[in-house]
């Protein structure tokens, strides 16, 4: 016969296991804010299925989330989302080392937006942009040696990552936290990713920014189980005969990775800000300038496609280019248009580099860094037109741009004097400056009175330091 204690123990412990069983978890873990149930795994540690209501046949949208998070790749995302409404559920496909936050941001909610089953399938690494994208998904699954975290946004600077401003670890904060949340995962674990100052008994210390192996994130409830493949993601998703659909990146997509590329669209706005210099030094729309605005075409189309380029920036720089063309053709002298052109067009190329609102933008620094991105790209310019001159110096066709001699320059002040009544012809239009060439000779000139046709014929009547004024010869 049992010892009167023994049969207490035993019958003490078989009411909280009927406790248990009726109630499911115990009061501590049911109210903790941050819990979530965890699925439960087999033997060799795969997920167990994850149960879904779709009839035979049903479609399943696998996409590639690697290489760099960029603008480009969000545009892909979107594109594959939308085009698959009628999808049971989208795999994405993760393994990516972050990029840009704009970019991650925009398939972000694009993934809590979307209608069908959003799983995130980490094989091996969710980092940066990666975790807040993997986080924004109905499922977790990951591999072995699988990892996610380490989601605190740097900057490039000086050919190495340095830390961003407060106000950015701030709103990246509020982001993760926020994605978390949306599909019952817990906040702080999510900001953890983001801020050293986080801790978290057990999980993270102070000082350490936070990344999961796969065990960790099973078991603080991040993933949702292991997978070892893409086709034992598609098999827990019970589906009967899937319809698999493996979505790409479509050559417009590409061209716009590409023309969105750090290094590419700074070449081409360097390229447009050129052709816009030359405009204003030679009155006219020459090669240079047609260059330019095509470079600045391809900038503002490649944006487009990525989102970045809407009715407003795009209505912005076409107000710019006609002030310019304005200012060139119209408008004697550097007024009034030429400056509000140049306004407009650089407010809608720093607008054109943001991808989040704007007054987020200002918080955090990102509109700061468009402008250094801009002013940057007007520098790159003035050193490739000190480049061109240097080029086409002994070129016939650099002799119209470049000061070559006394002999075949532009005369000297004392020279000029001596060609007042003499004829000669405009070379430019003059409104009321431009060139004229007396002889063989060009000089700066500056009409009397009146605008004077590129070709008329003008006589010299006087001189203002080394510029002629001129008068159209009757």
């Amino acid at each position: 016969m049992l010892p009167r204690a023994s049969v207490l123990g035993l019958w003490t412990a078989g009411v909280l296991f009927c406790a248990v069983q009726a109630f499911g978890q115990p009061p501590d873990a049911a109210d903790d804010p941050g819990y979530r149930p965890q699925p439960s795994t087999n033997v060799a540690g795969n997920v167990q299925p994850l149960p879904m209501e779709a009839p035979p046949g049903a479609k399943v949208v696998v996409i590639p989330i690697d290489r760099t998070v960029e603008l480009g790749l969000a545009a892909f995302v979107r594109r594959a989302i939308e085009d698959h409404p009628d999808a049971a559920a989208i795999v994405l496909d993760v393994n990516t080392l972050g990029g840009r936050v704009d970019a991650a941001i925009q398939i972000r909610d694009a993934l809590l937006e979307a209608t069908p089953r959003t799983v995130a399938f980490i094989h091996p690494r969710a980092i940066s942009a990666g975790a807040l994208i993997s986080l924004a998904c109905d499922n977790v699954l990951m591999s072995d040696g699988a990892t996610i975290g380490a989601a605190t946004p740097i900057q490039a600077g000086g050919g190495q990552a340095e830390a961003v401003d407060e106000k950015m670890v701030s709103y990246m904060r509020a982001e993760m936290r926020s994605t978390a949340e949306a599909n019952g995962r817990r906040g702080d674990i999510a900001e953890a990713m983001v801020d050293r100052e986080v801790v978290i008994d057990g999980v993270v210390e102070a000082g350490k920014l936070l990344t999961l192996d796969t065990d960790q994130a099973l078991k603080v409830g991040i993933a949702d189980g292991k997978a070892a493949s893409l086709d034992e993601v598609l098999d827990a998703l019970t589906l009967k005969q899937p319809q698999i659909v493996e979505v790409e990146v479509n050559w417009g997509e590409e061209v716009a990775r590409l023309l969105t590329e750090p290094t590419v669209s700074g070449l081409l706005l360097s390229v447009g800000m050129l052709g816009l210099m030359v405009a204003f030094y030679t009155r006219t729309v020459g090669m240079f300038t047609v260059l330019g605005f095509i470079s600045l075409a391809l900038f503002f189309g490649g944006h487009a496609v990525v989102h970045l380029v809407g009715w407003e920036e795009a209505l912005l720089f076409v107000a710019g280019v006609i002030l310019v063309i304005i200012e060139i053709f119209f408008v004697p002298g550097f007024g009034v248009p030429g400056v509000l052109g140049l306004i407009c067009v650089i407010s809608a190329l720093v607008l054109s580099l943001i991808g989040i609102p704007i007054n987020v933008s200002f918080k955090t620094g990102l509109l700061a860094e468009a402008m250094t991105r801009v002013l940057l790209s007007l520098l790159g310019a003035f050193v490739l037109a000190l480049v061109l001159m240097r080029l086409l110096s002994r070129s016939a066709f650099g002799r119209s741009f470049v000061l070559q001699d006394a002999e075949t320059g532009f005369l000297s002040a004392p020279s000029a004097s001596d060609l007042v009544g003499q004829v000669g012809e405009a070379l430019t239009d003059l409104r009321p400056a431009g060139k004229i060439i007396v002889g063989h000779q060009r000089h700066e000139a500056s009409s009397e009175r009146e605008f004077i046709a590129r070709g008329s014929r003008v006589r010299v009547i006087g001189k203002d330091g080394p510029t002629l004024i001129v008068r159209l010869e009757e």
